[in-house]
């Protein structure tokens, strides 16, 4: 029915006062400027001399005209589906009205996409993020429940199109995992992954228990941002205690060769990191070593503190009564965030890295 186009005429008239809330939100006019100003500081003859500036600055300049195009686009796609809607009603065809609703529906959710990251505004939330996954008390039934969470958080990476690293991997004694670390790398990853730092609770069936009962199990999932400069953070030799091991778990061939993985156990703040996915053992110490200043300059910054030496690491116990969110499989299907309150019944997409919900609900209740 014709009037079917009136009504979304009216509805992407809205959403065009919408995106010049947007406008102001992203900053357009100012990232413009600056567009700018990174183009002329390109053109100057010493630009390339210093390889790591040039890069940093290409970087930007990309990110800031990203944002702008995917700003502009949004709003001829708006001004294009309205003329859509003007060209059926002035025509009296219907044939129109699946594809004007489509392009509405589609408007929408990159309108809501671009609305959840002017949230991001935090330090760091533009950094890649360093994810950690350790099993609570409980065996291989926990262990089981980290290495699901792996699954899920990698999946919701690569459909989102960040890049996943490696890091760290322990095998569990049956089943599972006893850690693991990953990097996930692109735009916001921090910004997007921060909500999913604390305690994750499940309850289902135990496929690993004879008699099929039902098991509660937690794991921790620990999210920091990579940071790549901070000179607060002073890493002394005698507070470190570094040792080479034999590498674990799916890492490729050369993983179980040599001695070549690293662990560092900080020994002020008892904070433990570890690297295995690199090709040699120096490699391996130095990512470990930028990943332990990263975790201590986020706790140092989390917890405001004034020195590096106040820290004493997180004691925050994996069990009842400090988990973020719960999966309960059996006796009925729930994902249930308890900060929030936001969740669904569809627990498998969840643990196939659909978690968007959760991540918004979040970024919109801690702005």
């Amino acid at each position: 029915m014709i009037i079917e186009l009136e009504d979304a005429k009216q509805r992407l008239r809205a959403m065009g006062d919408v995106t010049k809330e947007l406008e102001s939100s992203l900053k357009i006019e100012k990232l413009r400027e600056n567009v700018r100003e990174l183009e002329e500081k390109t053109f100057a003859p010493s630009f390339w001399d210093d390889q790591e500036s040039s890069g940093k600055v290409l970087r930007e300049l990309k990110k800031s005209k990203d944002t702008i195009e995917a700003y502009e686009k949004l709003c001829r796609d708006i001004e294009d589906t309205i003329t859509l809607c003007e060209m059926g009603i002035e025509e009296g065809d219907e044939s129109l009205i699946p594809e004007v609703l489509g392009e509405e529906s589609r408007i929408r959710e990159k309108a809501e996409s671009m609305r959840i990251e002017t949230l991001l505004s935090g330090k760091y939330d533009k950094n890649d993020a360093i994810l950690s996954l350790h099993p609570g008390a409980g065996g291989t039934e926990a262990q089981d429940w980290a290495l699901m969470l792996y699954r899920m958080y990698t999946r919701w990476a690569e459909k989102h199109g960040f890049t996943v690293k490696l890091v760290d991997w322990l095998d569990g004694d049956e089943a599972g995992i006893k850690s693991a670390t990953i990097l996930v790398e692109g735009e916001n990853a921090y910004g997007y992954l921060k909500s999913e730092h604390g305690v994750h609770r499940l309850v289902r069936v135990s496929p690993f228990d004879a008699s099929g009962r039902r098991h509660t199990s937690f794991a921790s999932c620990e999210v920091t941002p990579e940071i790549e400069d901070d000179d607060s953070i002073v890493l002394r030799d005698e507070d470190l205690e570094i040792t080479a091991h034999r590498s674990s778990g799916a890492g490729g061939q050369h993983i179980n060769k040599t001695d070549s993985a690293i662990r560092i156990v900080h020994k002020p703040t008892g904070i433990v990191v570890g690297c295995q996915t690199e090709r040699s053992q120096l490699q391996n110490k130095e990512t470990a070593l930028k990943m332990l200043r990263s975790k201590l300059a986020e706790i140092k910054r989390r917890e405001n503190l004034e020195r590096i030496d106040d820290i004493r690491g997180e004691k925050a116990n994996i069990e009842w009564g400090s988990q973020i969110r719960s999966y309960v499989f059996m006796p009925y299907t729930l994902v249930k965030d308890a900060r929030t309150g936001y969740e669904t019944g569809n627990v498998a997409a969840v643990m196939d890295g659909d978690i968007e919900g959760f991540i918004n609900a979040y970024l919109k209740m801690m702005a």
